[in-house]
């Protein structure tokens, strides 16, 4: 990977990060047409370069997560990793794999906007206003639906969102969680991948121009999300999810034709 490419893919990260049409899963397209997508290097840096993104949740509701004084938030995130942080360790093997297959992707996406179309026609009654008025439990559900965006391509922005509507939040509110419930678990994703290529890999952890890279993505990620996460509040309160399920696929077919040419392996 080179600095070009670590600028396209934190960019790429960056705008789909927090939009429910797969950062996963457009890194993974974006590295198999580089012909980057075998690299070990790669393969970390499409985890780690999401912390970047994450960071800037962290700035923008910066009041919110600095507020130690209403300690049942940090709870509830909590509760509500628990579950991606035990599929994560006991899936980790077969999650790697999936990483590899653009295909995998391409069905996700295709899947993923078909629900997408309709489902702010499925969710239309919601009671939960707040972020205070999340419990545990609903937390904790929420949680459950995360864990299906360890499928590459099925977006884990989109899987929590559903899963807050499901849970009879607002969406700007399901968003919002969306957006806190991401800080923890990329947060533990970014250190296991670190951890794990380490003890396999070292030199491509302590390479200095590796390093490097992943500060430029990092920050490339972080600068873009912040305007991606603003655009994403507001657009999805007055217009909803269609748009997003059109464009996944639309996307998804794309892939699909480029892996059918052989363009993409």
């Amino acid at each position: 990977m080179d600095l070009i490419q670590s600028i396209i893919i934190g960019i790429i990260e960056g705008l789909t990060e927090f939009l429910p049409v797969s950062s996963t899963g457009h890194m993974i397209i974006t590295s198999s047409i580089m012909g980057i997508e075998t690299d070990e290097f790669t393969k970390l840096f499409e985890i780690a370069i999401q912390l970047g993104a994450i960071l800037s949740v962290v700035v923008l509701y910066w009041k919110k997560f600095l507020d130690f004084s209403k300690w049942q938030f940090y709870i509830k995130l909590i509760v509500a990793v628990i579950p991606a942080l035990i599929l994560g360790k006991l899936l980790s093997e077969k999650i790697d794999k999936l990483l590899e297959s653009p295909t995998t992707v391409a069905v996700s996406l295709l899947v993923g906007g078909i629900i997408l179309l309709f489902i702010d026609k499925l969710f239309t009654k919601p009671l939960i206003k707040e972020e205070k008025d999340i419990n545990y439990n609903k937390g904790f559900i929420i949680g459950i639906w995360q864990c299906l965006a360890m499928i590459p391509g099925v977006s884990r922005s989109a899987a929590t969102i559903i899963g807050g509507m499901q849970q009879k939040l607002t969406r700007s509110i399901a968003a919002e969680f969306s957006f806190f419930l991401a800080v923890p678990t990329m947060a533990a994703a970014t250190g296991y991948k670190l951890l794990k290529t380490f003890s396999t890999h070292p030199d491509v952890v302590t390479n200095k121009h590796n390093l490097f890279l992943l500060a430029v993505g990092n920050v490339v990620a972080f600068i873009v999300a912040m305007l991606a996460i603003k655009f994403f509040i507001g657009y999805l309160q007055k217009h909803g999810f269609k748009i997003f399920g059109w464009y996944r696929i639309l996307v998804g077919i794309i892939v699909l034709v480029l892996i059918h040419q052989g363009l993409i392996k």
